[in-house]
Formats: structure tokens, sequence, C-alpha cells
């Protein structure tokens, strides 16, 4: 029987406004099993939601499985080392004329080059405003404070996003994992993070269950190790192919309140 349950935020768990519906925040309400959010965001873009669907103080995977919290315990950090983040601006400003946005991403902090149009796009879809600091001067910061980052995420025009992806899968594929979230947008994180990594270390640490007694709800590439390894891997119908490939289920489009629709399905059963 299933004793947990996870999901994917953007594209999964928000309906096509970049919200929670009423639909859903009823369904999760109803819940007796733990509901525990996944997501590429950092923990602050994510806590809102946590509050409005009555599942504050539960533990948190952030980052894509970079940051663990359970409230402020960290139960797991994985950070892109100063070297590598030093060499991703260089090479930014280099061969690019530093033309591409690049987000700097540590635990609650988030810092942008400048308040741009990719600045403003991240604070609506999030609800969370960044502080302007140039990469540099995060990166002196930083260097001090002696950590790196949990998330490098870089935007731009699509032709110099494209170009870009391709210099850092030549570079870096050994060492980060590279993913493209997006035409315009590249998510950058240490390669030991998977959301599935996330999920496995709340399931030891704090729940003490199994793979196979989680549901995991998602739609994109990042999802798909996490839905490939619980008992119960649903996909939204707007998922990629691949991703509805591994899963168990496919519910309806995240815009018509997928997750919520088979929390009623299996409202019956017990999970």
């Amino acid at each position: 029987m299933y004793k947990i349950i996870f999901s994917d935020i953007d594209g999964t768990l928000l309906n096509g406004e970049r919200a929670l519906s009423e639909r859903t925040i009823e369904q999760v309400g109803a819940l007796k099993e733990p509901f525990i959010l996944v997501s590429s965001r950092m923990p602050r873009q994510m806590y809102h939601l946590q509050k409005d669907l009555g599942v504050m103080g539960l533990p948190l995977i952030a980052y894509n499985g970079g940051l663990v919290l359970n409230g402020d315990k960290v139960l797991h950090s994985a950070a892109i080392p100063l070297s590598i983040l030093e060499e991703v601006v260089a090479l930014n400003e280099q061969l690019f004329g530093g033309e591409i946005h690049i987000s700097f991403y540590y635990r609650d902090e988030w810092y942008v080059p400048q308040y741009d149009q990719w600045a403003k796009r991240e604070e609506r879809n999030t609800l969370v405003s960044p502080e302007v600091l140039a990469n540099g001067e995060v990166l002196t910061k930083w260097k001090e404070a002696g950590h790196g980052a949990h998330k490098l995420m870089l935007m731009g025009e699509e032709a110099l996003i494209e170009r870009m992806f391709g210099l850092l899968n030549e570079k870096y594929a050994n060492v980060m994992q590279i993913y493209r979230a997006k035409e315009t947008y590249i998510e950058v994180s240490d390669i030991s993070v998977s959301k599935l990594t996330g999920v496995k270390i709340v399931l030891d640490e704090i729940y003490h269950l199994s793979l196979k007694e989680a549901i995991a709800f998602g739609d994109n590439y990042n999802d798909l190790e996490m839905l490939e390894g619980v008992g119960c891997g649903v996909a939204v119908d707007n998922a990629r192919e691949e991703v509805k490939a591994v899963a168990n289920h496919i519910t309806l489009h995240h815009s018509k309140d997928g997750v919520a629709e088979f929390l009623r399905q299996i409202k019956g059963d017990k999970l």
C-alpha cells in the first residue's frame, strides 16, 4: 500500500495560471499521508505553496534534490564547486559577451546580475524577489562564505542557450547535471543531484518507508528517475513522452488539475 506522496510543482501540481487550484488544495488537504513537494525551485519559492496546501513544516526537496530540508534541519546539501562557477561565468563573458543571464542560488539566496526580463519572469512565476549583484561579486561573497551554488539558472535567447547548452555538456557533463528546462532556460546542479536521491533521503531518514510505498507525480525530464523509482509513478498528460513511458499511470493535464484528479480517484482505495 502507498503511504507517502511526492509531487513536482511547475507543469505538474500548479494549473495553467501557475497557481494551486481550489480543487488541488482540497484533495491534498483531505490526505492522511504526507504530501512532499519536490522541485528545482529554492525553498523560499516553495514555502507559500506548502502553506496553502496545509503541509507547512513537512520535509521539502529543493533544487532537484540538491537541498533536502526537514524544517530548519538540512538533511542533504550538494553544491556546485566555486571553481566550476568561475569557469561558467568566464565562458559567458568570453564567448557570449555576458549576454546570457546567470542566476545564482544557494539555500534561500537568489542573486541576479541585473533586474532584467529574465529576473522579472522568474519573480512572477515564483512570487519571490531576487537580490541584484554582479556574478563576479557573488563569487567573491561565496568564496568568503566557503560554499558553491545549489543551482545556476542560465536564461537567454534560444540560439544563445542552444549554443551554451552544447558547450556545457561538452565541458562539464561528468561533473554537473545540465538540464534544458525550456528552450530559453538551462538549469545546472552538482552531478550527484537527482529528485530520486532526495526522495530516498526523506524516506530513509524521516519516514522509514521504502520506495515501493511511495507515489510520485511529474512531467519533465528531471522527474524521470523519480517516477521510475517509486512504487507508483504518475505522469500528467502534458508530460514529456519519455516521462509518460516510464510512468505507471497518466492523469489529466496539469491545467485540468491532474494531480487532484488522481488523488480523487484513489481516495476510495487505501493508499
